[in-house]
């Protein structure tokens, strides 16, 4: 069974909890932007909460754990009550990749608190487990969102950014973008396109976010 997992079947646990977390802040992030932007549409429906079970998607948290990456449940936005809707829209789509990479920053810190004060030593082992999987799943998670693909958020800043006549268009063919990545995440054709970008650009990332606190802390 395991060879069908993505993390070793002793981690999962630690990978749902650190799910709940990175799922539940990531469109958080998105409805409290939109609702500051004016849109209250997330907020009337119960998505401007910080309770995971308003958040998760059943397809997207499952792929995580069977391909290694996923998503949540998209906060419903209505543009027409942003006064300038294109700004607005790049600002309400970036807001869940950026959220991501808050917390993997924040994951990154408490880990080398941990390390740098000898406490890691002292703590079972599963702590410093989690804080590893927490940063690289939101760094996973804010790189996988800023692919220009739908219906991911990538895709949303790049429609907010063209002319409104090939925004237009861009939506006509916005269902079969959403099945072909689908296709693409669940397939092995996964093992030559969004895979390896993951796995260079995360772990770029982890990396550097790391020696980041190494050099200004260490």
């Amino acid at each position: 069974m395991e060879r069908f997992l993505a993390f070793p079947l002793e981690q999962i646990p630690l990978v749902a909890a650190v799910l709940l977390i990175a799922f539940t802040v990531h469109e958080f992030a998105h409805a409290f932007t939109a609702y500051k932007f004016g849109d209250p549409t997330a907020k009337d429906q119960g998505r401007l909460t910080l309770n995971p079970m308003h958040h998760l998607d059943p397809i997207g948290t499952l792929l995580i754990f069977i391909a290694g990456f996923g998503w949540a449940r998209p906060v419903p936005v209505n543009r027409y009550h942003f006064k300038n809707p294109r700004l607005a829209g790049i600002f309400v789509s970036l807001m869940g990749p950026i959220s991501n990479f808050a917390l993997a920053v924040l994951g990154t810190a408490i880990l080398f608190i941990l390390m740098v004060t000898g406490v890691a030593g002292q703590l079972p082992i599963f702590v410093t487990q989690f804080f590893s999987l927490f940063v690289w799943i939101n760094v996973m998670l804010f790189v996988l969102n800023l692919l220009p693909v739908p219906p991911l958020d990538g895709y949303r800043i790049i429609e907010d950014l063209v002319s409104p006549s090939l925004r237009a268009k861009m939506t006509q063919y916005e269902q079969y973008g959403s099945l072909i990545f689908l296709i693409l995440v669940i397939t092995p054709l996964s093992h030559y396109t969004i895979r390896p970008i993951l796995n260079t650009v995360v772990p770029f990332f982890v990396d550097s976010i790391q020696s980041v606190f190494v050099m200004f802390l260490g």
